[in-house]
């Protein structure tokens, strides 16, 4: 078992700046916590080769690109043997209106969030593609109202 890298209060300012604005210039990103250029640009560079920083990407607006409907699905699986919980991971992984599926601890096996463009698709997306997802004996949906905290704000970053 590797040892996480430690991190200092510099890397984590750098985290968190770069994870409000990852198009944020070095030059600015150094002035901002304090470094010259050199030194910030050799944390970043450290801090992506260690994974914590995995990558950089835009945030896209699913109002305007029609996706803004969300439900989140309760799954109770007939069965939580190793190869049962395989065989739904790999299925969920192909139904790309699955945003995010969580196993959880609890009184149910899985929960997903499922973004689709109305309440009408997300129903053929349940009936056609959930519902048969390997070894589903039962689901229970909720819908979103409203995202109040989406997850491209800002994340803490511990130690600060």
């Amino acid at each position: 078992m590797k040892i996480q890298e430690e991190i200092d209060n510099f890397d984590r300012k750098i985290l968190r700046l770069l994870a409000a604005d990852g198009r944020m210039r070095i030059t600015e990103l150094a002035a901002r916590i304090g470094l010259s250029k050199t030194p910030c640009q050799a944390r970043v560079k450290r801090l992506e080769m260690a994974g914590y920083i995995l990558g950089y990407h835009a945030a896209l607006s699913t109002k305007k690109l029609g996706q803004d409907h969300i439900a989140f699905v309760q799954v109770t699986l007939s069965d939580t043997r190793e190869v049962v919980l395989r065989a739904f991971n790999g299925a969920v992984r192909n139904i790309p209106e699955i945003e995010q599926c969580h196993m959880i601890a609890g009184g149910f096996d899985y929960l997903l969030k499922v973004r689709t463009s109305s309440i009408e698709t997300y129903r053929k997306v349940m009936g056609e593609r959930i519902s048969t997802l390997p070894h589903v004996a039962s689901s229970s949906t909720f819908v979103s109202m409203e995202a109040v905290k989406e997850s491209s704000e800002v994340l803490p970053v511990s130690g600060e």
